[in-house]
């Protein structure tokens, strides 16, 4: 997945690659990642649970938003709503 995200990136398309092991995205370096907690299978977390499964994908999202992040970045992800927690 970060190899298509990185040539998507290269032909002007800006992705997020939602990870499960960090260990693997610091090998492959994805443009920008977001590394969750959750059980292989459930990058969103359990099913069932739409509330936390918005929190995953907006906390994604937010990665795009900041213009002031410059690409690769690896945040983690941090329940209860705040923002991610970045590293470079």
């Amino acid at each position: 997945m970060c190899l298509v995200a990185a040539e998507l990136e290269r032909q002007g398309i800006a992705t997020v690659a939602i990870v499960l092991l960090r260990t693997i995205a610091e090998r492959v370096r994805p443009p920008r990642g977001l590394c969750v907690p959750f059980r292989h299978g459930y990058p969103l977390d359990a099913a069932g649970d739409p509330a936390q499964q918005h929190a995953v994908i907006e906390a994604a999202l937010r990665l795009l938003e900041d213009p002031a992040l410059t690409p690769p970045v690896l945040a983690d992800y941090q329940t209860g709503g705040s923002r991610p927690a970045l590293e470079r």
